[in-house]
């Protein structure tokens, strides 16, 4: 009798069918652990750039470092978003790196050269203490950009009327922010973050691109949102505070989440308003986390 050798066709598609089974099993936990490492990786971005802002106030007579991301404050007044002005008293943590198309939905390409965004990245006053492009961009960000982090509002960042301004509308640093009891709403110096502790409050978080000035968020009403929850690592993003740590916000609301998944693309102008009780308290709970306290 002769032997029989190799597969035949039905044997040959059993193995193709457990072969695309197991894929179909593995294929989800790979995409997890890969998720899982970027996402550490963002981590590690985020405690590094924090450290470095920790480390820039130790040399500035514990003054932080401007939060309005690609604008200088200039010594008179305003602000401007060329590096090279003359009149610079306080230099934005990151220079300028949008351009025209910054806010066009579905835009890849922004309007500026990659040696365009590099610059920007080295006229802020971050780049002598953290000289690594790469860390100033998550993993998953957009396509094209060389910074995915924003510091918020109230570590010196943007004033703006609703916020902690006083009713002013000015950009000066000279516009100084409430405080209420031991809470510094505006935070200028290091030594002004008490109440709460540093662990509590926050100071980068990843946008997934790189928009004008700081992250906004409403400190005298309850909402809506300012700029629009970002989720870049699963259901949230990841976010560093003022004590050096970083750590993942997972956002709990499904409208939160739906919403932000809509505008994970483009910056969508804000408005939303929470309707849920989870909503509502999550972002609440972001307040408190930039500003240190509500304000309503």
């Amino acid at each position: 009798m002769r032997k029989r050798e190799g597969f035949t066709l039905i044997e040959l598609l059993v193995v193709i069918a457990i072969i695309a089974i197991l894929m179909a099993i593995l294929m989800p936990a790979l995409n997890r652990v890969r998720e899982q490492g970027k996402r550490i990786v963002c981590e590690s971005n985020l405690k590094t750039l924090t450290l470095g802002w920790i480390m820039y106030a130790d040399e500035n007579d514990d003054k932080i470092a401007n939060g309005a991301g690609g604008f200088h404050y200039l010594k008179t007044g305003g602000q401007t978003s060329n590096g090279a002005a003359a009149g610079i008293i306080e230099r934005a943590w990151v220079g300028k790196g949008w351009g025209a198309n910054w806010n066009n939905q579905n835009v890849r390409n922004s309007g500026m050269t990659e040696d365009q965004k590099r610059l920007g990245i080295r006229e802020g006053s971050l780049w002598p203490i953290v000289k690594n492009y790469g860390v100033y961009k998550c993993p998953t960000g957009r396509p094209g950009e060389f910074v995915t982090y924003a510091a918020v509002d109230a570590m010196n960042g943007l004033i703006r009327n609703g916020t902690a301004s006083r009713g002013s509308n000015s950009s000066h640093p000279s516009a100084v922010g409430k405080r209420i009891g031991s809470t510094t709403l505006w935070v200028k110096r290091r030594s002004e973050i008490n109440s709460p502790p540093p662990a509590q409050r926050m100071v980068y978080i990843d946008e997934g691109a790189m928009t004008p000035d700081s992250f906004a968020v409403h400190y005298s009403q309850r909402g809506p949102w300012w700029d629009d929850p970002p989720v870049r690592h699963g259901d949230g993003t990841t976010v560093s505070w003022a004590d050096g740590h970083a750590s993942h916000l997972k956002w709990k609301a499904a409208e939160t989440i739906k919403r932000a998944r809509e505008t994970a693309d483009w910056y969508g102008g804000g408005g939303f308003m929470p309707q849920t009780p989870e909503g509502i308290q999550e972002l609440e709970d972001f307040q408190r986390s930039v500003w240190g306290r509500l304000g309503y």
